[in-house]
C-alpha cells in the first residue's frame, strides 16, 4: 500500500509575509496533505508591506544576503524540514540555523530571495512553483493594453481634474483589427493568448523554446525572430522570463523597429528592457505609448521623469496580487510539500539534478 503525505511526519515552518500570510498555506496543507499532517508551525516575516516589497526589490538585484538577516525566521526555523516562503529572505544564516532542512518551497517562480548555492551545498532542495499568477498577470496586461489603446486613464484624469477631454492626438485603436505580438509563450503568455481569442486579432509570438503545437493550440503564429514581432505588431506584450540571456535584451534596436502607432506593454520584469531606450522612444514620440507594471526603481522617485510622460499608463507592480493568486500559490506550495513527504524529493527543484532528485 502506497503511503500518503498525511502518513509521513514532516516538520514544516510556514513563513508568512504581508503579501501571502501564513493562514492560506496552513489551509492548503490541511487540504492537500490531510488535517493531521505536520507538525506545522508558522512565523511572520517582520515589516510593513512597503518595507517587504522594498526588500524584495533589493534581493531581485543583489540576492538574499543584501538585506537584513530575518532574526525571527532564524529563531523559529529550528528543526524544520521544510520551509514554505514567498518573499521572505532565506540567506545562508537561515539555512545554517536549520540542520534538518530538506527543502525550501517558494510560492513564486523567481528565487532571488533564496541563497540557492548555499542551499545546494547543504543538500537542501529549492522548489519554485509555476503558473500561480498567470491569469492575474495576463488580465492586467490586457487591461494596460486597453487603457493605452483607448486612453482610459487619460480620460479619467481629465474628468477628475475638471475637464472633459476627448481628443488624445489620434483615434482609439481596436484590438480586433490589430496584430498583437507576444514575446514569451510561457504560462502568462498562453493565458493572455486565450484572453485575446474573443477580440480576434492576429497573434504573433516569439519564443524559441516553445513548440509549434503549443502555438497552434493558442492560435498564435510563430515569429522567426524578435525583430519581426516589433516590426509587425500594433501591440507588443512582454512575457519573457528574466535570465542571463534575456537581461536587457530589448532595447533601442527593437523600439526603432516599432510602428509609430504601436504600443509596448511590460508586466514581466523591468530588467528585460533597456529602460533608458524605452524612455527615449516614448518621450520622443517614436512609439504611441506603453503600459508598465514593472520598473527599475520601485516606487518611482517623486521627481522621476517617468511620472511626467503623458503616453504611458503606469501601475505599481501589482499584476499578480489577487485573491486567486494567493490561494493558488499556497496550494501549489502545499502540493510540492506533499510530493516531498511521499517521495523524498521534488522534481521541480531548481537544484534537483545536483541533489540526485532526478
Amino acid at each position: 500500500m502506497s503511503s500518503t503525505a498525511e502518513e509521513t511526519a514532516v516538520r514544516v515552518l510556514i513563513v508568512g509575509d504581508r503579501f501571502i500570510p501564513a493562514v492560506p498555506y496552513a489551509d492548503a496543507l490541511a487540504e492537500v496533505c490531510g488535517p493531521h499532517f505536520g507538525p506545522v508551525h508558522s512565523v511572520d516575516w517582520r515589516g510593513t508591506k512597503a518595507e517587504q516589497h522594498a526588500a524584495q526589490q533589493i534581493m531581485e538585484w543583489r540576492g538574499p544576503e543584501a538585506v537584513a538577516v530575518p532574526g525571527e525566521i532564524v529563531d523559529a526555523v529550528g528543526e524544520a524540514e521544510v520551509l514554505m516562503v514567498h518573499f521572505a529572505p532565506v540567506p545562508a544564516a537561515v539555512l545554517r540555523a536549520a540542520p534538518a532542512l530538506r527543502a525550501v518551497c517558494v510560492a513564486r517562480t523567481g528565487l532571488e530571495n533564496v541563497d540557492v548555492a548555499a542551499a545546494t551545498a547543504r543538500g537542501v532542495g529549492v522548489v519554485p512553483v509555476f503558473g500561480r499568477n498567470a491569469s492575474a498577470v495576463a488580465e492586467l496586461a490586457l487591461a494596460l493594453m486597453l487603457a493605452e489603446a483607448r486612453n482610459v486613464a487619460r480620460a479619467d484624469a481629465s474628468v477628475k481634474a475638471g475637464g472633459w477631454q476627448k481628443d488624445f492626438g489620434r483615434p482609439g485603436r481596436e484590438i480586433g483589427d490589430s496584430t498583437v505580438g507576444l514575446v514569451g509563450m510561457g504560462h502568462v503568455g498562453r493565458a493572455f493568448a486565450e484572453l485575446l481569442r474573443g477580440f480576434g486579432p492576429r497573434v504573433l509570438a516569439y519564443d524559441p523554446y516553445v513548440s509549434d503545437d503549443v502555438l497552434m493550440r493558442h492560435a498564435a503564429v510563430r515569429a522567426g525572430d524578435l525583430d519581426t514581432v516589433f516590426r509587425e505588431s500594433d501591440f507588443v506584450q512582454l512575457f519573457a522570463r528574466l535570465t542571463p540571456e534575456t537581461e536587457r535584451f530589448i532595447g533601442a534596436r527593437q523600439f526603432a523597429l516599432m510602428k509609430p502607432t504601436a504600443y509596448f506593454v511590460n508586466t514581466a520584469r523591468s530588467r528585460l528592457v533597456d529602460t533608458d531606450a524605452l524612455y527615449e522612444a516614448l518621450s520622443g514620440r517614436r512609439i504611441a505609448g506603453a503600459g508598465l507594471d514593472v520598473h527599475d526603481q520601485e516606487p518611482l522617485e517623486v521627481d522621476s521623469p517617468w511620472r511626467r510622460l503623458d503616453n504611458v499608463t503606469i501601475t505599481t507592480h501589482y499584476a499578480g496580487d489577487t485573491t486567486t493568486t494567493t490561494l493558488r500559490s499556497a496550494r501549489l506550495v502545499a502540493e510540492a510539500v506533499a510530493e516531498l513527504a511521499v517521495t523524498g524529493r521534488c522534481a521541480a527543484a531548481v537544484n534537483a539534478r545536483e541533489l540526485g532528485w532526478v
